[in-house]
Order: C-alpha cells, then sequence, then structure tokens
C-alpha cells in the first residue's frame, strides 16, 4: 500500500515550526508543528480544541476566508493543519502570523461553543491554549519563506 505523504516525512529530524506538507493543484497544505514530534507532553485534546476554534474562526473571518479550506489538529497531538487554495507561500505564512496574533488576544468566549455550534462544547481550556499559542507564535513570528521546507530543519 501506498504511504500517505505525511508517513513519508522523518518525524526524528522535524522540529517546531511550519512546513509545506503537500501541494495538491491550488490547495497547499501547511504542517503548523507545535511540538517536536515524540517528544512529550503533547498538546492536550481541550488546547488543541479551543485553538482550532479561535484559528478557524479568525482565519475564515480574515481577508482570505474564501481562500480558507480547513485548519484543523493532528491525531499525534503535535500539532494542526492548515489548508488554503489559491494562496502563494509569503500571503499565506502572514496569514498564520496575523490570525496567530488574533488568537493570542482573543477576548471573550469561544468562537462556536454552545451544544448547538460544537459537539463537544465543554472540552476546552482557554488558558492553555494560550500559553501554547505564545510559545508557538515565538518560534515563528520571524518565519521566512524559505523555511517552509521539511529539508530546512536537517
Amino acid at each position: 500500500m501506498k504511504k500517505i505523504t505525511s508517513f513519508t516525512v522523518d518525524h526524528n529530524t522535524l522540529e517546531k515550526g511550519i512546513y509545506i506538507s503537500r501541494i495538491d493543484g491550488d490547495i497547499t497544505t501547511y504542517d503548523m508543528r507545535f511540538i517536536k514530534p515524540n517528544t512529550p507532553p503533547f498538546l492536550p485534546n481541550p488546547v488543541m480544541h479551543t485553538i482550532e476554534h479561535l484559528f478557524a474562526t479568525y482565519s475564515r473571518n480574515s481577508e482570505y476566508a474564501d481562500n480558507v479550506i480547513y485548519f484543523g489538529p493532528m491525531g499525534c497531538r503535535t500539532g494542526f493543519y492548515f489548508l488554503v487554495k489559491d494562496l502563494d507561500n509569503q500571503t499565506a505564512l502572514d496569514l498564520i502570523k496575523e490570525t496567530l496574533k488574533k488568537c493570542i488576544d482573543h477576548k471573550g468566549d469561544i468562537p462556536g461553543n454552545t451544544a448547538i455550534e460544537c459537539g463537544n462544547y465543554l472540552e476546552h481550556d482557554v488558558e492553555g491554549a494560550n500559553e501554547a499559542l505564545k510559545k508557538y507564535f515565538e518560534i515563528i513570528k520571524d518565519y521566512k519563506v524559505e523555511q517552509l521546507d521539511y529539508n530546512y530543519c536537517k
């Protein structure tokens, strides 16, 4: 059976950061790696859930809303995938940084956090999400497009 693209990446050499995971036509998948693979502690589910609600909401309310396809967690709990269409890498990188800043600065209720809107609305951790977002932003705040290649961290 053919391996999926993400299983062909050497997770032993992968560092925290942002990478281009794959390009499918006009859709680019970015690997937003918050945690170095196989180095616990991993992101707790409530933290990931809160980040997902915030990042998805802010990115889909940006000037590039029509270009955002998906934002969601990795099963290994080390980060997220962000899929966009028809955006060059610099614009996508800028969008990621701006969205992270908005998530960090968010005050008030978590968007989409009622029993009607979410299938697990009670499992959130705003403080933990804010801490994880701040740590991650410090890692990627000065990121350049050339760093988006998985080979950059080798």
